[in-house]
């Protein structure tokens, strides 16, 4: 069953419909990077119109990257193993991590990325409704490099991923390797 949990991003922007994703890889934009092919971001998010909203603010900013999408702790963790050695395509430049996430939860994926040597160089940014300060504190004790909250309409959330997108990807230096 699909049920719609879009009420706290209002507006919608006309060409939205509230579909879940079909596909769990998702090309952004068109043009590849030229060393290091598509820069690639793993989505952690159960809520497949939270995911759509990533995605759909990525393509309206203009992004080029390619995203990944898992719905839970589980998957996500199973995915980072596959893909945990530097230089494996399909390793995550940037992780999009939800907190509340069905069968491990956020923080705990959070734990293990950064326990595991192999997988702890790779910037996490909590992405969620969370402003609980509980939950903020502990995500920067596990060492979350960034805690966003979303916001409660769309262009102000188009404006935060294309600012993490940004920042993370473009700006950002990351080990050698990683970028």
């Amino acid at each position: 069953m699909y049920i719609t949990c879009m009420t706290a991003f209002e507006p919608r922007p006309p060409s939205f419909t509230a579909e879940p994703l079909s596909a769990k890889k998702i090309r952004v934009g068109e043009r590849a990077e030229a060393k290091t092919g598509r820069l690639q971001v793993l989505l952690v998010e159960d809520d497949p119109d939270h995911a759509e909203l990533v995605r759909r603010g990525l393509e309206e900013y203009g992004s080029r990257l390619e995203l990944t999408h898992v719905e839970d702790g589980e998957a996500a963790l199973a995915y980072l193993r596959e893909h945990e050695s530097r230089g494996t395509p399909g390793r995550p430049h940037l992780i999009l991590l939800d907190l509340r996430l069905p069968r491990i939860d956020g923080l705990e994926v959070l734990r293990e990325i950064k326990a595991s040597p192999d997988l702890c160089e790779i910037p996490c940014v909590v992405l969620t409704t969370s402003q609980a300060e509980g939950d903020m504190v502990k995500a920067y004790r596990l060492h979350a490099n960034s805690y966003l909250v979303k916001p409660g309409d769309y262009a102000r959330f188009v404006e935060l991923i294309a600012g993490a997108e940004r920042y993370w990807l473009g700006q950002n230096t990351q080990p050698p390797g990683e970028g």
